[in-house]
């Protein structure tokens, strides 16, 4: 064995849910969070949620497209490039993409403590 892997994006995708990218599964990851999510112009890339219950800071990365994030009310721009961090767990947040093709990767873990899979495992079971 190697000790790596590689795979293109559009080559991970959840068969029931194919905006997904379940990039953590896809790899078995076991240290933090990471998926990607794919929309075009009005759908939600990142769902309405926040963190705390299980207490992640999340990173956002703009891979493609564009979109507009809403962070616990203040709206912000989000071309391709943008990276947007969000430590308070509690902030809500939302991004919707505002062009074709718009790819946004999420990573996230719960400072201090070892990661323990979460939400997504369940959503590849159902």
């Amino acid at each position: 064995m190697s000790g790596w892997q590689s795979t293109h994006i559009d080559d991970i995708a959840a068969e029931q849910w194919p905006y997904w990218a379940p990039i953590r599964h896809h790899f078995g990851i076991s240290a933090f969070g990471i998926n990607a999510w794919r929309g075009g112009p009005g759908d939600e890339v990142i769902k309405p949620h926040n963190e705390s219950e299980n207490g992640h800071e999340e990173l956002y990365l703009v891979l493609s497209g564009h979109a507009t994030f809403t962070v616990g009310g203040d709206e912000l721009d989000a071309p391709a490039g943008t990276c947007i961090c969000i430590s308070d767990t509690g902030a809500e947040r939302v991004a919707v993409a505002q062009e074709p093709d718009t790819v946004v990767l999420s990573i996230g873990s719960k400072p201090g403590a070892a990661y323990e899979g979460g939400w997504d495992t369940g959503y590849l079971e159902s």
